[in-house]
């Protein structure tokens, strides 16, 4: 709550350092309408409007909207918890666009498209991450030790089996083939392409673990693959019998789709073994290099479009392919949507390279520091004894919660309020606790770099502001509409009572209407039930009763209609031709012609909205005579 209500500090005192170098046009209850601001909504306005709209007339409308405001704000509106939630959500998204680095985007879509242009055959020996800072020390450490062993002489592939954690070098044997740009963490591919053939690399960190890599042979890519398949399923290690049998089927299923390639679908979908493809008709999703296995990828690459192979082992089993067509591997335009779709989502690694850009450009521009030694000194308190209740009235209570731990423009920014924002995250064994802290540390530093650069957007980018002030206002606007006129004209029975007793005259029809209930039943017994009901209780309570206990028996709906808007009431009422029903037993129980309106519920919507209207009058009379409007004319002169 703390870092919103300074957020909405920070606004103020953005709105206050404009407003004292642009002319003020009007001051509504002690706040001044700067000249920009005022301009921007009376020019938005005139586009906006069918009919041209003169400069005093839009001045008389904006000095109500401006008193509605300052109403809002006058019953705290604006400090709800809601209302703040939702301006910083706003502002956020406003400021996005003027923070998005299109350039780097541009020079990572331009570096993905050029690796595109090849694939790189990789091998690697991995240790997963843990959550433990120590134990990660340690995984590297022994991963360094492997590193040296291979330098010796060691056999890669020997190692991988013996010490990679990765569930595929079962399989593998650490060669992860040849392999396409964009599939892999962005620092585990930009090591293989960085890598000349053959080389050892350091040891490479990526989100989920260290790698030690080896590059292969460069070729040139070969795209994408869209296909179809027949599979026949069989263990390398099943019996020959069952060995005979699979490749049995496969060859006569082979002679089907080769002697007829339009039954492909459907063989695939009556024989294959694959039963995913097979309930479409054998298309597989669109695959890329390293994605199938070695077997089945080299055949389909190397087939033409509308090609259909021979049976193809692999360690699944037998597969007939039809290739259906090449995918070129994409050009930078398409790859800039790739990578703009990456960099918005916070577990990417390009997403983490654009953060810490941002977080470099905007300290220098903002003179922001994050303290690294109170940082240090959370963390091994933490590491000491792990983050709970003590460790959080240690740094949110104690004097130790007002050292510095972030400066931004000059602002302070306490432990404290780091601490406050961890609230949500629990008891944290001390083990894991460095980890957590450090990149906390960092993402408490860039928001409120962040911020701060949104203070200063709203003092320099005009746009930014504007929309900004629009959304203010217009949210409070809202919401104080709903509270004083809307919803009370709505709600307010006693209001809408009064209201239409002393205007009955204004409520008139052109033609008489009928009044009363339409009842239908199954039968005359329950008929007689449904007006026994009507005759002992309130009739607007029968509906309910009907709809809960005659099981659909029966219906009652109440009617106000004139001749021709119901053919049931006109047979029954006005000796209209006679309809059909579902129910056998149709009548009307207390039906009466009225000429006039009798009740407020006979024509509530123009009542309420009527009632509005006089509420809204009765408001802006009240707002007039409460709130203090200063207008400058000499500047209203001035907006062109």
């Amino acid at each position: 709550m703390k870092n919103r209500i300074l957020v909405g500090a920070g606004l103020s005192a953005c709105i206050a350092a404009w407003a004292a170098k642009d002319p003020v046009v009007m001051t509504v209850n002690g706040v001044d309408v700067p000249r920009s601001e005022f301009e921007y909504l009376f020019h938005k306005n005139s586009r906006q409007q069918l009919a041209p709209q003169t400069l005093d007339e839009y001045v008389a409308m904006f000095e109500i909207y401006k008193l509605k405001v300052a109403d809002a704000k006058a019953a705290g509106l604006d400090t709800l918890e809601s209302f703040r939630k939702e301006m910083d959500q706003y502002r956020r998204e406003l400021a996005a666009p003027y923070m998005t680095d299109s350039l780097f985007i541009k020079t990572l879509a331009e570096e993905l498209a050029k690796r595109g242009e090849e694939e790189v055959e990789a091998s690697h020996i991995m240790f997963f991450k843990t959550r433990n800072a120590d134990e990660n020390r340690r995984l590297r450490s022994r991963l360094d030790s492997i590193r040296k062993e291979l330098l010796n002489g060691a056999d890669f592939t020997e190692m991988a089996v013996r010490h990679s954690t990765d569930p595929a070098v079962k399989r593998n044997k650490g060669n992860l083939g040849f392999i396409q740009a964009g599939k892999y963490p962005y620092s585990f591919e930009t090591a293989v392409w960085n890598l000349p053939e053959g080389e050892l690399s350091e040891i490479v960190e990526s989100p989920v673990g260290y790698h030690l890599i080896k590059t292969g042979k460069h070729r040139p890519a070969r795209g994408k693959v869209e296909a179809s398949h027949i599979m026949t399923m069989v263990s390398p290690d099943a019996p020959q019998s069952e060995q005979d049998a699979a490749k049995s089927l496969i060859d006569s299923l082979y002679n089907v789709v080769k002697t007829n390639p339009g039954s492909f679908a459907e063989v695939a979908a009556k024989y294959s073994a694959d039963k995913g493809s097979a309930r479409q008709g054998g298309r597989l999703p669109v695959f890329g290099p390293g994605e199938m296995v070695p077997e089945f990828e080299s055949m389909a690459f190397s087939l033409a479009p509308g090609e259909i192979s021979e049976p193809v082992r692999s360690m699944y089993g037998w597969h007939i392919i039809q290739k259906h067509r090449s995918i070129p591997a994409p050009g930078v335009e398409e790859t800039m949507q790739v990578v703009s779709r990456r960099v918005s989502n916070p577990q990417d690694e390009r997403a983490q390279l654009m953060k810490t850009r941002q977080t470099t450009q905007l300290a220098n521009k903002h003179k922001g520091k994050l303290k690294d030694d109170v940082v240090s000194s959370v963390v091994n308190d933490a590491k000491e004894n792990g983050i709970d209740s003590t460790f959080f009235a240690k740094y949110t209570q104690s004097p130790v919660k007002n050292q510095v731990i972030v400066e931004a423009d000059g602002k302070k920014y306490p432990v404290s309020d780091f601490i406050e924002g961890l609230a949500g995250i629990g008891n944290i064994p001390a083990e894991m606790s460095e980890i957590i802290l450090r990149k906390s540390a960092d993402n408490f530093f860039n928001a409120k770099l962040v911020e701060a650069e949104e203070n200063w957007l709203y003092n320099n980018e005009p746009d930014y502001r504007n929309l900004l002030n629009e959304y203010h206002d217009g949210t409070l606007l809202y919401e104080i509409s709903l509270e004083k006129v809307w919803n009370k004209a709505s709600s307010d029975t006693e209001g809408l009572g009064r209201y239409f007793d002393a205007h009955r005259s204004d409520y008139t029809w052109t033609n008489p209407r009928v009044k009363g209930y339409l009842v239908q039943a199954v039968n005359d017994t329950v008929g007689a039930r449904v007006r026994e009901l009507l005759d002992s209780l309130p009739a607007t309570s029968v509906g309910e009763i009907v709809r809960r206990d005659f099981n659909g028996q029966a219906s009652v709906e109440k009617i106000l209609v004139t001749k021709g808007q119901n053919p049931m009431v006109d047979y029954l009422y006005f000796g209209g031709p006679e309809t059909s029903s579902k129910y056998p037993t149709v009548y009307l129980y207390d039906p009466r012609s009225l000429d006039t309106p009798e009740e407020v519920d006979d024509v509530r919507g123009a009542v309420v909205s009527d009632y509005q209207n006089e509420l809204e009058r009765e408001w802006v009379d009240w707002l007039r005579n409460t709130y203090p409007v200063k207008v400058n004319n000499k500047e209203l002169k001035k907006v062109r």
